[in-house]
């Protein structure tokens, strides 16, 4: 029996049951990678002869009658996580030497639940990109079409799930970088609520890995099921042991229903500042028709939905302020630049200009009307349990490695569009901070994957993942790329 491929939830019942050790699942999933990443180029920093030694220390546990929730499973870590010897660059050809002496947070979580590393997954430079290449480890390839992209920046992450290296992966998400390569590699992904899963040890070299709250951005799980995403997301929910004194609770609420036809569900696949895709629209419809055939209540407008032009707006705000502080740019040139652009230009790309040179005052006012945004999304979730929408425009694109991202052009159904507008969507959870569960909801026309997510209201994570394990039964779930 071939095990890559099978969910967690699976190989953890075989492990229990004595079908296979965890030595043999680690072996088969070496053999694996050795003999199939080559073409990939998921896997950028391997650590075999550890994983060797953690699936024998695995299987003397159980032996002893130790039962912990990811008990000698193979597991991948996206390259930005530190680990303890190993090291973590970012894909910055200057960072390619720097190996930390501790584990991030969430690593640690994965090991004391018994899980087997098998190693690091590749990720674009400094996690910026909507692909995932860099000088160091080069080009990950979408497991469906290796001419194209595996999405970013946990693009290593979602093909190695594809390919069946490991049963779960940990990424990130600032801008869909959990579900922008979960939708292209057909697999599932969750971004957590902000705040929920402790950050710490997932930090840019060779900054010290503090207990920071990051804006916008969160750690969270990938996998090829959905219930495997609440088994990795249980093992990763939870403060840092070093602020336990000011704590989010972590406590989730139950999901709000389990079973289809009481969900309340608004679908929406049009973007005011950018079209949808054919495709991608297809793949929303196939979701909002397993849901109506399953008996939900399903809407495709509501007064209630936050503004998407202004989100999208507020969001390009937040996200260029906050990578241009952490990544500074040529403020001279720049200011001259925004002082030479019309007042009168509200496209996306004048915003982000504008962004790059935002004040802490500016910033402050962006923050003020996030909350209005919250609170308009509190009011959505009382009316509503999820939110249906598309996570990009456009199924997988060709590698595109044009050296500056500004000039890139994403190809709509033909039309060509500034290549950063792709990300309003991704905006859409990630600015307030919502949950959003990435699903596969078939495949494109050309045979290549399409997702869609679920969003959920704050801190119900539970919500979302249960609507996505009921439409998995639905829609079938994760295919193997063939």
């Amino acid at each position: 029996m071939e095990w890559s491929v099978k969910s967690a939830e699976a190989l953890a019942a075989a492990l229990r049951a004595g079908q296979v050790s965890s030595t043999e699942l680690t072996e088969e999933a070496i053999a694996r990678i050795e003999r199939e990443d080559k073409a990939v180029n998921a896997i950028c920093v391997p650590d075999f002869d550890r994983a060797r030694a953690a699936a024998r220390a695995a299987d003397r546990a159980r032996a002893l009658g130790e039962e912990r929730p990811l008990l000698g499973i193979p597991v991948t870590v996206k390259e930005s996580y530190n680990v303890a010897g190993l090291p973590t660059s970012w894909g910055m050809p200057q960072h390619r030497d720097f190996v930390p002496s501790e584990d991030a947070v969430q690593v640690s979580r994965l090991k004391a639940a018994g899980a087997v590393v098998l190693g690091k997954t590749n990720v674009p430079v400094g996690l910026q990109d909507i692909q995932t290449f860099n000088e160091i480890y080069g080009t990950t390839n979408n497991p469906w079409d290796h001419d194209r992209t595996a999405g970013g920046s946990s693009g290593g992450s979602a093909a190695a799930l594809a390919c069946g290296f490991g049963a779960l992966s940990i990424g990130s998400d600032l801008a869909g970088s959990l579900r922008t390569p979960a939708h292209f590699c057909g697999i599932y992904a969750h971004k957590p609520t902000l705040g929920l899963a402790a950050p710490r040890g997932m930090v840019a070299p060779p900054g010290p890995a503090l207990p920071v709250d990051l804006d916008l951005a969160v750690v969270g799980p990938m996998a090829r099921t959905a219930r495997d995403l609440t088994l990795l997301l249980d093992v990763m929910a939870g403060p840092d042991p070093l602020t336990l004194g000011k704590a989010h609770h972590v406590a989730l609420p139950p999901a709000r229903h389990e079973r289809l036809n009481d969900f309340r569900v608004l679908v929406v696949d049009k973007h005011p500042l950018l079209p949808t895709g054919a495709a991608v629209r297809a793949g929303v419809h196939r979701v909002a028709a397993a849901l109506t055939d399953g008996g939900a209540r399903v809407e495709w407008r509501s007064r209630l939905l936050p503004d998407l032009a202004d989100a999208a707006t507020l969001y390009m705000q937040l996200l260029i302020s906050g990578a241009s502080a952490r990544f500074p740019v040529d403020d001279e040139q720049l200011r001259a630049r925004v002082a030479g652009s019309s007042a009168d230009d509200r496209s996306l790309d004048a915003v982000r200009l504008r962004a790059m040179v935002f004040s802490h005052h500016d910033w402050l006012e962006a923050n003020s009307r996030r909350e209005l945004h919250r609170h308009a999304w509190r009011q959505l979730f009382a009316e509503f349990d999820a939110v249906v929408c598309p996570i990009t425009p456009t199924p997988a694109f060709p590698h595109d490695r044009s050296p500056n991202p500004m000039e890139r052009r994403i190809d709509i159904d033909g039309a060509e569009y500034p290549y950063f507008d792709q990300l309003v969507w991704a905006g859409v959870a990630t600015m307030p901070g919502l949950p959003a569960t990435a699903i596969p909801a078939g495949r494109s026309p050309e045979g290549l994957p399409v997702g869609v997510q679920l969003i959920g209201p704050m801190f119900e994570d539970r919500t979302p993942l249960r609507l996505a394990e009921l439409l998995e039964q639905e829609l079938g779930g994760f295919q193997a790329p063939r």
